[in-house]
């Protein structure tokens, strides 16, 4: 099981399971020509798709395009079933910055096909998440700010209170269909501006004011 470490602090938590949104900034969702979604677009990841601490992001040999995606990531704190929005909040340990990398391609042929996203989603170093922010520190989970730069530049940025459904929105919904643990993260969306990298980019990744993340960009 892999762990994340607590920002300013010598303690980690074990990371539970990986569930993403997607589509749920309106500008990210018509520069992809796909529609507005009325309820969260959900997607999954493995634990083995987790990278911390600067480790290089890895291409797989079957993808020729490989897309950045800044996400603001939530960690879960204890979980539940249908939790009801009012009580959304006092459930997060902590917030963090991540990328959802995606093999653009191959995600392309699978929606071609009416095929899942696995592969173009799940491989191997496509979830870097930074430190986590414990949530106590965070005075308004609305506010927080995530950014992106690739080689030094701004590529993306957003805030939270950008987005189609609000964090506690996201844990009320996604608490319906899969029961949260402590350790689960959230990955709430990616805003405009994704696009390709190659080797030998460098990927920065910000939670503006808290915490960052910087990955190079291999091939296999």
């Amino acid at each position: 099981m892999k762990k994340l470490r607590v920002l300013h602090s010598d303690s980690t938590i074990d990371a539970g399971k990986i569930i993403c949104v997607g589509r749920n900034y309106a500008e990210h969702a018509r520069e992809m020509h796909a529609e507005v979604p009325v309820r969260p677009v959900l997607f999954l990841k493995p634990p083995s798709a987790l990278l911390t601490a600067g480790e290089p992001i890895i291409r797989p040999a079957i993808s020729k395009s490989l897309h950045y995606e800044v996400e603001l990531v939530v960690i879960m704190g204890k979980g539940g079933s249908a939790i009801p929005e009012r009580d959304a909040l006092s459930c997060v340990f902590g917030y963090a910055v991540g990328l959802d990398m995606t093999l653009r391609d191959i995600q392309a042929e699978a929606k071609s096909q009416g095929l899942p996203w696995s592969v173009a989603k799940g491989f191997d170093t496509s979830a870097p998440v930074s430190s986590i922010v414990p949530a106590a520190t965070v005075p308004n989970p609305r506010e927080l700010g995530i950014r992106c730069l690739v080689n030094g530049s701004v590529r993306q940025q957003a805030t939270a209170g950008m987005m189609i459904f609000s964090i506690e929105q996201l844990i009320a919904y996604v608490s319906t269909i899969f029961s949260l643990e402590a350790g689960d993260l959230l990955f709430t969306g990616t805003p405009e501006g994704v696009g390709e990298v190659v080797d030998g980019d460098v990927i920065e990744a910000h939670l503006t004011g808290y915490t960052s993340i910087s990955h190079p960009v291999r091939s296999r």
